[in-house]
C-alpha cells in the first residue's frame, strides 16, 4: 500500500519562503507520478506540480509557476515542494498525492493521497 506523509507546513508572511516534504513509501513500480495539490476554504482541489520518477520531468500549474519547485530525493524516497514569494492567496491545505498510470494534474488520475498540510500566508 502506497503510503505518503506531508512535513514543513506553517505560517509565512507575503514574500516569504516554505519547503514541503512528501515522504512516499510502498510502490511497488518504479514508474509513477507524484503531485502536490492545494484546497483553499470553500474552493475546490487544485494541481500545483508534478514530478515523473522515471525521467523527473516536472510540470507547474500557471499561478505558481516560477516561484514553486519541484524536485525529488531518490534516495530518501522524498518529494519536494520549494515555494518562494509566497502571496497570501497560496494559503490551502497542500495535499501529496501519487498516480501510478498517468502524468500531469488530473486530480481524477491520482490514486493515493496524503494526509495534508496547512500554509498560510499572511499579508
Amino acid at each position: 500500500e502506497v503510503q505518503l506523509v506531508e512535513s514543513g507546513g506553517g505560517l509565512v508572511q507575503a514574500g516569504g519562503s516554505l519547503r514541503l516534504s512528501c515522504a512516499a513509501s510502498g510502490f511497488t513500480r518504479d514508474d509513477y507520478t507524484v503531485g502536490w495539490f492545494r484546497q483553499a476554504p470553500g474552493k475546490e482541489r487544485e494541481g500545483v506540480s508534478c514530478i515523473s520518477s522515471t525521467n523527473g520531468r516536472t510540470h507547474y500549474a500557471d499561478s505558481v509557476k516560477g516561484r514553486f519547485s519541484i524536485s525529488s530525493d531518490i534516495a530518501k524516497n522524498t518529494v519536494y515542494l520549494q515555494m518562494n514569494s509566497l502571496k497570501p492567496e497560496d494559503t490551502a491545505v497542500y495535499y501529496c498525492a501519487a498516480a501510478l498510470w498517468n502524468y500531469g494534474l488530473d486530480i481524477e488520475e491520482y490514486e493515493y493521497w496524503g494526509q495534508g498540510t496547512q500554509v498560510t500566508v499572511s499579508s
